[in-house]
């Protein structure tokens, strides 16, 4: 994590989000300079994560302290569909009606 934290530091200088992971989205205030893609990923690259791997594992995190698919919804703005794939894959022994 100390890893992670100094190369954001370095990487994204001017970044004014507090949190530790940074997106492509998030990193910035809307006054802040904007930032690509390609500058997102490659400090993934460096490590051999890829962004949407850390994502889906945090959507997963997450779904394992609830059972609500709305939750889910509401806190990553998936869709809800998604949302009841992610609770089932969490929670395998409850029942959920499946969306199709």
């Amino acid at each position: 994590m100390a890893d992670w934290l100094r190369e954001r530091c370095t990487r994204w200088p001017q970044a004014t989000n507090p949190h530790l992971i940074v997106t492509s989205q998030a990193y910035r205030h809307p006054t802040s300079p904007q930032i690509s893609y390609t500058g997102m990923r490659s400090a993934f690259d460096h490590i051999g994560l890829r962004p949407r791997q850390l994502w889906s594992d945090r959507v997963l995190d997450e779904a394992h302290e609830t059972v609500d698919p709305v939750c889910l919804v509401r806190l990553f703005g998936i869709h809800p569909r998604v949302a009841v794939k992610y609770v089932h894959t969490a929670h395998p022994d409850k029942a959920l009606p499946r969306i199709r």
